[in-house]
């Protein structure tokens, strides 16, 4: 799972990596970084690298869920900010699946920083859940190699 987290940009560009994953839960971090801070006056990060977090977490926690790799493109993804992220704290994304249909799977998630329940934000995500061929080998192959250009 880690390799695929490596093989998406936006992941390696803000360093987004797995923490683990228990069941069916994923949770992935997001490094602080001075380079994703949205105000400097405060040292909070941009609620932009946040929302990265979520919905990669989220789409993510989908191959977990069917237990195999399926493209599966976000369709809606609905966040609620509880509270501003503390400066120079990493922030941890969980979520899981909570129901699969035909051709949508649901996902939630929170963020934290130091306590889970004392979350920074929850979301709620769908997914549109594409044909198992439309995930050819060789193209995913292709798209990894085309990262290190």
């Amino acid at each position: 799972m880690q390799m695929i987290f490596d093989a998406i940009r936006h992941c390696k560009v803000l360093g987004i990596t797995i923490d683990s994953v228990e069941g069916k839960q994923l949770t992935s971090k997001l490094p602080y970084s001075k380079k994703i801070v949205g105000n400097p006056a405060t040292g909070v990060i941009h609620g932009g690298a946040l929302t990265t977090l979520l919905d990669t977490t989220c789409g993510m926690s989908v191959p977990i869920a069917l237990g195999e790799f399926r493209i599966s493109p976000t369709l809606d993804l609905r966040i609620d900010y509880m509270s501003a992220a503390k400066p120079n704290l990493d922030i941890y994304g969980r979520a899981e699946v909570y129901r699969i249909t035909k051709n949508v799977v649901f996902s939630k998630g929170i963020a934290y920083q130091d306590d889970e329940h004392q979350p920074i934000a929850h979301c709620v995500a769908t997914f549109m859940l594409l044909p198992k061929d439309v995930a050819d080998t060789d193209m995913v192959q292709h798209s990894i190699e085309n990262l290190n250009d």
